[in-house]
């Protein structure tokens, strides 16, 4: 199974299912706007810090939740992988990016995630992210509608390092 499809499974475990329901997946705290969790499955340690936005624009634009990942996936060794989900399929070939002040990262999507495109952004979307305030992410759906999700960065820098910490 690839990685991607892994982390799928994993997102879509925790996104469409009820939290206390799920004995193997344990909340490390929430941290203002952000929180994060420990996945054990079959053994398998996955840890994550996720946000919800708290701007979603247009407003009418009917979807899904969105959410922003950063995970952390030890067995593979897998470390600060950015992750996001707009609430809809995302247009193919169609430009992904966040955005925070000047700052502008590329990410590339599948279905309905988008990851970094370059490993190394990762970790200056990261520090990026640990120093704003906000954090866009622009989309455009399957019919070619644009969107904008604002995240609030309070509590990121806590919320990953909690994360960060349980996988490692």
């Amino acid at each position: 199974m690839s990685i991607k499809k892994t982390l799928l499974i994993v997102i879509f475990s925790f996104t469409f299912s009820v939290v206390n329901a799920e004995e193997n997946l344990k909340s490390l705290g929430k941290f203002k706007d952000w929180q994060s969790f420990v996945l054990v499955k079959e053994g398998v340690k996955t840890c994550f810090a996720q946000s919800i936005p708290v701007v979603k624009a247009p407003k009418k634009f009917k979807r899904d939740s969105s959410r922003l990942f950063i995970s952390f996936r030890p067995a593979e060794n897998i470390k600060n992988e950015i992750s996001v989900t707009n609430g809809y399929e995302f247009k193919l070939k169609a430009p992904v990016s966040a955005k925070s002040g000047k700052r502008k990262y590329d990410l590339f999507s599948k279905g309905r995630f988008a990851w970094v495109v370059d490993n190394k952004d990762e970790v200056k979307l990261i520090s990026t992210m640990k120093k704003a305030s906000r954090l866009m992410i622009i989309g455009n759906s399957e019919k070619g509608t644009e969107t904008t999700d604002h995240y609030s960065m309070m509590g990121f820098t806590k919320a990953y390092n909690s994360a960060k910490k349980s996988c490692s």
